[in-house]
């Protein structure tokens, strides 16, 4: 097996591992508050961060100089979490998908005023076009509309600039610090708020907030080894396979499904990144020295 293709199969598997997540932090929100779930999510993710830096270089790979830049990363996660899940009990599990498709196309357009960066014609092009794709899965207006949408853009656009962030920091931060301390800020902000969220929860969702977090974290891991085994332009694009899973998740545990316009707009959005993705790959090969 070629290295290139471990890592869109270790890709393909963190998305489904991130899919299976989000359906069961949507089962989970039929009874408790997003702040529960998220305080039992990143309460399970934290030991098994640590476990993993543990054995990639030891637990000094989480010792850190910028408390700050992870705060303030920490604070943006906690608002991408808390919209998220929020939007996920508002909205059906493939529209919430398609919406949240809509970060990368964020990144493209505020890399320009946050990192100072320069965009070329195409991406800015394929960007615009792109949120058409989340306008016609949204359609505002229509009589399908949800508010809850908006909530679901907000997640979408704090997870831009989550990505952001660790593009601008991440080279001077080892992996698991990023991933440690953006995980440790939402539990601490959710277990001051939980006492006034609490929900007792009946013996399976116990099962389910287990659940959840193991998901959570082994997708990290298997997008990390992805990335790690195959070039980013190659892998990053099988993160729209979430389409297939959230669609076959959302039938099969609560019979949605998704209609024609969520669709064409979900090709959209995925047309839209594919294109950004591609310009990335030609831009990177025609930076790259030749011997």
């Amino acid at each position: 097996m070629t290295s290139s293709l471990q890592g869109i199969l270790w890709m393909c598997a963190g998305v489904f591992c991130l899919s299976v997540g989000d359906a069961i932090s949507k089962w989970l929100g039929e009874v408790h508050s997003p702040v529960q779930i998220i305080f039992f999510r990143t309460l399970v993710s934290i030991p098994l961060i640590a476990l993993i830096a543990h054995f990639n270089g030891g637990l000094r790979k989480l010792t850190t100089r910028r408390p700050g830049v992870h705060l303030i990363r920490g604070l943006i996660a906690t608002g991408t979490m808390f919209c998220f899940v929020f939007g996920l009990t508002m909205l059906p599990l493939a529209e919430t998908t398609a919406i949240a498709f809509a970060a990368p196309l964020f990144v493209t357009l505020l890399s320009v005023p946050l990192l100072g960066e320069k965009v070329d014609r195409l991406p800015l092009i394929a960007a615009i076009v792109g949120f058409l794709g989340v306008l016609i899965v949204v359609r505002p207006g229509a009589a399908g509309f949800h508010p809850g949408a908006f909530v679901v853009i907000g997640a979408a656009l704090c997870y831009a600039l989550l990505m952001i962030t660790a593009r601008r920091y991440g080279v001077r931060e080892s992996l698991w610090a990023m991933v440690f301390y953006v995980t440790l800020v939402p539990l601490i902000i959710t277990a001051v708020l939980l006492p006034w969220a609490w929900t007792t929860p009946w013996p399976v969702h116990w099962l389910g907030f287990l659940g959840a977090g193991i998901f959570g974290v082994s997708a990290m891991a298997c997008i990390t080894l992805a990335f790690r085994y195959a070039p980013a332009a190659l892998a990053a694009p099988f993160d729209y396979t979430a389409m297939v899973w959230a669609v076959l998740l959302g039938w099969w545990l609560w019979g949605e499904m998704p209609d024609l316009w969520v669709y064409v707009g979900t090709l959209v959005i995925i047309g839209s990144g594919l294109a950004i993705a591609y310009h990335e790959r030609r831009t990177t090969l025609k930076r790259r020295p030749t011997a």
